[in-house]
């Protein structure tokens, strides 16, 4: 395993993902955290001390703990991570009067293992506002930029490296080379991690959590739950039962999607609740969305734990939860919560049963590879992404039925016409959103006064940056078309052209 430290780079689980896609395993911790609670200590291979917003000199920077120095691994420091190593060692960090953001060229210096088979000079991405005015001890410095002296620093007896721009990032087009170099030429680990591994090893660990325990499911028939569900099942067979709620906040047609696919797979171990009234009723009158994620995320709860009395010996809970929503609910590193999510922040702290969450350190993409690896149809593994707390996400202002009916049908037109397009497993997500106001319109030489639906299209690789998709002029204006003339309630179409950041995906 490679451990990363995180200490609130906008940048971390860029690390993560890079490593991933080499076929090797890594975990993300905060960077404060105690060595001696970090699971799987004596599989560490070597640590990467990730950027962040603080400045080493600072009263209250973070600094991790004194074992990392003395794990006899390969360590990385990278950015606020190089300035670690410095102050470590006996260097000094200062304010740069030239800070470096963006595009910078760096000149390697000395010949070193870390820019192996690299040219001389290449673009870099930078983002700092501090460098080093005084070098570590026995440490040399091996490449450089016009306002950064120390790009890159080595001690190799201590097989300690450290850069100050970011490879993680695309904008650092031979970054991953260099990761690359400094896996498999520094701390030479091998290529063991796949699809098929994890799926071995995940087994082993729900089959030693579980025991003879049984599991409640919060199935979605969404790409998360579903992958989670297989891969429980794989794991414990019939002590999985799956519970799926019908709160009224899903797609058009959803729960008769899942009782048509799921029903075979598990029988009587498949319960439907009917629960939209119940739902309705706790979200009446809240217009907040922090507000109504945490009623959401508490009523599941409440649902499940009324379903696991009646089944009696239910111990778990299992839960789709995936990488970004960790992050963006900061239970990672020393990020910002932007949003907490229905299926990390909504739960009550004393909640009768244990989580089991098989795919927490997953990202999206890594989650649909591992459906695939389980055998679930493309139906399902390629379904856009669907937020936990459903439409309630979507519409805007209170939630009534009558909204809910017309940003169902306004969604269920938009996924119909980007399919007809072709551009439905292009898109990272297409979807509609009902705004809490009405306006002016004309119909049947009649005036109108009705609702304003949000068409929003977005590519994205892991939903943590997101860029709006420019869709054809003639299939905007067929959706716009459609929703005006078929679903009631609606008289105006508009167009979502923001990115994230800094918008999000999602409008609450």
């Amino acid at each position: 395993m490679i451990l990363i430290l995180d200490f609130g780079s906008q940048y971390t689980q860029l690390i993560a993902r890079r490593i991933r896609e080499a076929n090797v395993y890594c975990e993300i911790f905060p960077g404060t955290k105690d060595i001696k609670e970090i699971q799987n200590i004596n599989n560490i291979e070597a640590v990467i001390l990730s950027g962040g917003p603080a400045s080493v000199y600072e009263k209250n920077a973070p600094y991790p703990c004194d074992e990392i120095w003395e794990m006899n691994v390969p360590i990385l420091g990278i950015c606020y991570g190089v300035h670690l190593i410095a102050q470590q060692f006996g260097g000094k960090v200062k304010p740069s009067k030239n800070r470096e953001y963006g595009f910078a060229d760096i000149s390697v210096e000395k010949d070193n293992i870390l820019f192996s088979g690299l040219e001389n000079k290449m673009p870099v991405w930078m983002s700092h506002g501090d460098k080093l005015t005084k070098m570590p001890k026995d440490f040399i410095n091996i490449a450089s930029s016009k306002n950064c002296t120390a790009a890159s620093i080595v001690n190799t007896e201590k097989n300690i490296y450290g850069v100050q721009f970011h490879p993680e990032v695309q904008h650092s087009p031979f970054g991953k080379k260099i990761l690359d170099n400094f896996l498999f030429k520094v701390c030479k680990v091998k290529k063991d991690w796949t699809m098929k591994s994890y799926i071995k090893d995940e087994v082993a660990r729900i089959k030693k959590q579980v025991g003879n325990g049984k599991v409640l499911c919060a199935l979605s028939g969404g790409v998360d739950s579903s992958v989670a569900a297989i891969m429980l099942h794989k794991a414990i067979g019939k002590k999985l039962f799956c519970v799926y709620v019908d709160h009224g906040l899903q797609k058009l047609g959803e729960t008769e999607r899942v009782r048509k696919v799921f029903g075979k797979k598990f029988g009587k171990n498949l319960i439907i609740c009917d629960s939209k009234k119940l739902f309705l009723t706790k979200l009446k009158g809240v217009t907040d969305p922090e507000q109504k994620r945490k009623i959401i995320g508490h009523t599941f709860i409440e649902v499940f734990e009324k379903e696991a009395k009646k089944l009696k010996g239910i111990d778990f809970l299992l839960q789709g939860t995936i990488y970004p929503d960790v992050i963006e609910s900061a239970k990672i590193g020393t990020g910002v919560t932007i949003k907490s999510h229905h299926n990390v922040g909504g739960l009550p702290e004393k909640m009768k049963m244990k989580l089991v969450e098989p795919l927490k350190s997953l990202f999206k993409d890594e989650v649909r590879t591992l459906g695939r690896e389980l055998g679930i149809p493309d139906e399902i593994i390629d379904r856009q992404p669907f937020p936990g707390p459903g439409l309630a996400v979507r519409t805007l202002g209170e939630i009534t039925e009558e909204k809910l009916r017309i940003v169902k049908e306004a969604d269920a037109i938009v996924d119909e016409e980007i399919r007809k397009a072709g551009l439905y497993e292009k898109i990272w997500q297409s979807f509609a959103v009902i705004l809490p106001v009405k306006t002016v319109g004309v119909m049947g030489d009649k005036r109108t006064y009705e609702h304003v639906i949000v068409v929003r299209a977005v590519n994205s690789e892991d939903a943590m940056t997101a860029d709006w998709v420019k869709l054809p002029y003639e299939l905007l204006g067929s959706i716009s078309s459609r929703i005006i003339n078929e679903v009631r309630g609606a008289n105006r179409v508009v167009y979502d052209i923001s990115q994230k950041p800094p918008s999000t995906i999602e409008w609450e």
